[in-house]
């Protein structure tokens, strides 16, 4: 698993990895089951602080795509299946948003208000 972050960018270092192990999901490059590496080695290899990925990790946790479990590390649940089933929508949504004008965060903000 190749976890990308960019850090000239605003946003939060722990929201860009969460996003990027989400990413993997949706994509279906990473299946339920499948273990994320330990935080440990993801803050060695992009040189950022332990408790960071660890957010990143209980972020994901929050939203159902990851359970955290002693000695067994974060594993990637049941609830990727289903968001990598929506990727080409979801693909499709940000590609008409950038068409119109409209920024991730704006659409995002949109997402999130419509829910049910």
């Amino acid at each position: 698993m190749l976890i990308r972050i960019d850090p000239t960018r605003e946003e939060p270092v722990f929201t860009q990895i969460a996003a990027s192990i989400r990413s993997d999901a949706a994509a279906g490059r990473t299946r339920p089951g499948d273990r994320l590496p330990a935080a440990k080695e993801v803050a060695a290899s992009l040189g950022v602080n332990l408790h960071t990925v660890l957010h990143a990790y209980r972020q994901l946790r929050d939203e159902g795509l990851v359970s955290m479990r002693p000695g067994r590390g974060a594993v990637v649940t049941e609830a990727a299946a289903p968001l990598a089933a929506l990727d080409a929508d979801i693909r499709a949504l940000v590609r008409r948003a950038t068409e119109h004008g409209v920024s991730r965060e704006t659409l995002a903000a949109a997402v999130r208000a419509a829910e049910l």
